[in-house]
């Protein structure tokens, strides 16, 4: 793919484009509020994400008329999300990113609304990338946090390179229009899918970071994949198989865990392996993406069985282990058109699951060596894919 533009550096956000700590989070706020009778507004908690603490709080506590100071407020909630930020994990091609910008001696920044204080908890969960920062700047370090451009014009400085030689990865609005006053180029990888829409002042809007591609930018590209198939750290769920969609393929019905240990921000076609109680374990495609037709707002997943002799029937329980990616979607207004698995994608999967990058989890064709699963996504009713 040839530059559209040249950056000499990039700058990150934290929460919800490299960890994903607000869905780790999402009950925080339920809880303490439910010691006061209240419970959230999903519209008014909507508008505040990525906004300063500060800002946040005093318009919680005027939301819900909460009989609190915003430094009461500040140390009753603190140890709530302390204990959730454990649970946090890197989004889906954050990993990958960070380590082959760092390979290539790309200048990295973070920059953030939350207080350093906060930060300094979260990055523990990037393990050794969180050293692949030069700089590191939390909202309480300049003069105004997002959506001003403070924040991102004194990263630029402290990297030691011009604002408009930046790109800056985000995932809310408010830092979007930051990074954009800034003078920065803007890949937007958006949180909450309600608001894609909202979006368009980016200069690239993404799914994930799966789909980022370094030499859009001037940097150097990457040179992993495997026969067009991509290995990525593994995504486990289970769901029941709905109705069929074509020959070997099938919707997927969600239960009440099937999304615990998918962030809001996948979308595409995936591969890996599926478990039937009765018929054992099978290769399979998976795609999924975000139905936001006009009166709907839902999540959407098909899998197609790889296996010729696979017997998997409508209503069977699965669990699925996804080990690799492919592509993103087709970009189609229907949206059974944009998840079609097309038979190109069943070759790369097939052959890519018999590859040892990808079936080291797979030691027989009836059992599945896991890695563990993130705390808040420990699977329910005893499921496991072993």
């Amino acid at each position: 793919m040839a530059a559209t533009h040249r950056v000499s550096a990039v700058i990150f956000d934290l929460d919800g484009t490299l960890l994903d700590t607000e869905r780790a989070t999402r009950d925080v706020l339920k809880e303490f509020l439910g010691t006061y009778g209240k419970v959230p507004d999903a519209a008014k908690e909507e508008k505040r994400l990525g906004q300063m603490h500060r800002e946040s709080t005093t318009g919680i506590i005027a939301d819900y008329g909460l009989p609190i100071t915003v430094e009461e407020y500040s140390e009753a909630i603190y140890p709530l999300y302390i204990k959730r930020w454990q649970r946090a994990s890197p989004l889906p091609g954050v990993n990958r990113l960070l380590k082959h910008l760092y390979k290539n001696r790309v200048p990295l920044a973070l920059a953030s609304n939350s207080i350093r204080r906060n930060i300094d908890h979260k990055i523990l969960k990037l393990g050794e990338l969180k050293d692949c920062f030069s700089v590191v700047l939390g909202g309480d370090q300049v003069p105004h946090g997002k959506p001003c451009p403070d924040i991102f014009l004194e990263a630029a400085k402290r990297l030691g390179v011009n604002p408009s030689s930046c790109l800056v990865i985000e995932d809310s609005l408010v830092g979007v229009q930051a990074a954009k006053a800034s003078g920065a180029k803007v890949v937007a990888v958006p949180s909450l899918q309600s608001q894609r829409h909202c979006y368009s002042i980016a200069d690239l809007i993404l799914y994930s970071l799966l789909d980022f591609h370094p030499e859009l930018w001037g940097l150097p590209p990457f040179e992993d994949r495997i026969q067009g198939a991509l290995a990525m750290e593994p995504l486990l769920s289970n769901a029941q198989i709905g109705d069929a969609v074509q020959n070997n393929t099938h919707t997927l019905i969600a239960g009440e865990c099937t999304y615990d240990s998918i962030p809001d921000q996948i979308s595409g076609i995936f591969f890996g392996w599926a478990k039937s109680e009765t018929y054992g374990v099978f290769k399979a495609v998976v795609s999924t993406g975000w139905d936001l037709s006009p009166g709907k707002f839902e999540r959407v997943m098909h899998i197609c069985f790889l296996d010729s002799h696979n017997k998997a029937k409508t209503e069977d329980s699965l669990e699925l282990l996804l080990i690799g990616y492919i592509r993103k979607l087709q970009s189609s207004e229907n949206i059974s058109q944009a998840m079609s698995i097309t038979d190109e994608d069943q070759a790369t999967a097939r052959d890519a699951l018999d590859l040892p990058a990808f079936c080291e989890y797979a030691k027989t064709r009836g059992a599945l060596d896991l890695p563990a699963l993130p705390e808040y996504a420990e699977p329910r009713n005893g499921l496991l894919l072993a």
